[in-house]
């Protein structure tokens, strides 16, 4: 296990498989990349994160974007599934592509569980916030339980004066269908202040109340300390990253751009670490390593308190 500066170990790996989306979600941070016509092929992705199991990553995230655009990602979950130190091999999605046939083959190929985006249960709110019909997206969550793609978790990222409302809705309906409910606070990745200041709501009075009601409560260790509240069931994890020391000191991952660069924080662009390049002009494992072990040294809590 590789640690960083300040004595964070690298264990996840988030990797940007397209930054090509079919909802034009206006809050969306796509990783924090930069917009590009430059992909990684399935043999390219399996030998990046090959090298990272090397060093400690043992579960991988398959982000975008939206993931199922690549007609070849089945390819590329067997390619990883391939890679005998994972232990897990996750997906965020909108669902909206995730038929009952696609979930299927994704999970014979090796896709242990899936993230979908589910920012309201209101068709004209998820219209408004997303651009997009959500009946395709709760085909999608029905389709992803069903196919064992399980924990499913429904990601909602809350806004003022959106979908705020909803939190207890959210809830209710995940305990319907058997998922998990993520409450993630809003960040200011790719956002006019303006935007972000409209929209911003704080998770803090959402997670008294769910504590106040919890049965049991769980802390994600390795998931920078999050908490995970149980109600009658339903377990609800709230994400908070904004100006959060906690998250930050406890992060354990490391993000590859899908152009292949190596990006130590969600919120900077300016310490990049280009490992494609030289992949495919025919870097060894060795030198890949290197690239790597550069990029975690350049890892620094974005939050220092």
């Amino acid at each position: 296990m590789v640690l960083d500066r300040y004595g964070r170990p690298l264990m996840n790996l988030r990797v940007s498989v397209t930054d090509s989306c079919n909802l034009e979600c206006f809050y969306c941070h796509r990783e924090g990349q930069f917009l590009t016509q430059s992909f990684m092929t399935p043999g390219e992705v399996k030998r990046i994160v090959q090298v990272s199991t090397e060093l400690g990553v043992e579960k991988v995230k398959i982000t975008g974007g939206e993931p199922l655009l690549r007609n070849d990602l089945e390819e590329i979950v067997s390619g990883l599934r391939s890679l005998k130190a994972l232990r897990e091999i996750s997906m965020v999605s909108n669902g909206r592509l995730l038929s009952a046939e696609r979930s299927e083959r994704l999970k014979k190929a090796g896709l242990s569980r899936v993230n979908i985006n589910l920012p309201s249960l209101n068709p004209d709110t998820y219209m408004r916030m997303t651009g997009g019909s959500l009946e395709d997206a709760l085909r999608g969550v029905k389709n992803a339980v069903e196919a064992g793609l399980t924990p499913v978790k429904v990601n909602m990222v809350l806004m003022k004066g959106l979908n705020d409302g909803e939190v207890w809705s959210a809830v209710e309906f995940a305990g319907k269908v058997g998922v998990v409910l993520q409450l993630i606070e809003l960040e200011p990745v790719g956002l006019a202040p303006e935007v972000f200041e409209r929209f911003h709501v704080s998770l803090e009075g959402f997670e008294e109340a769910l504590k106040a009601s919890a049965e049991s409560v769980k802390v994600r260790r390795w998931m920078q300390h999050r908490r995970v509240y149980s109600l009658h069931g339903v377990d609800v994890e709230v994400v908070k990253p904004i100006e959060n020391t906690e998250f930050c000191a406890h992060c354990t991952r490391l993000r590859v751009t899908c152009d292949g660069q190596l990006k130590p924080c969600l919120m900077r662009n300016d310490n990049l670490v280009d490992v494609l390049t030289p992949l495919r002009r025919g870097a060894s494992d060795e030198e890949l390593r290197e690239l790597f072990l550069k990029a975690v040294e350049l890892r620094e809590p974005y939050w220092k308190g």
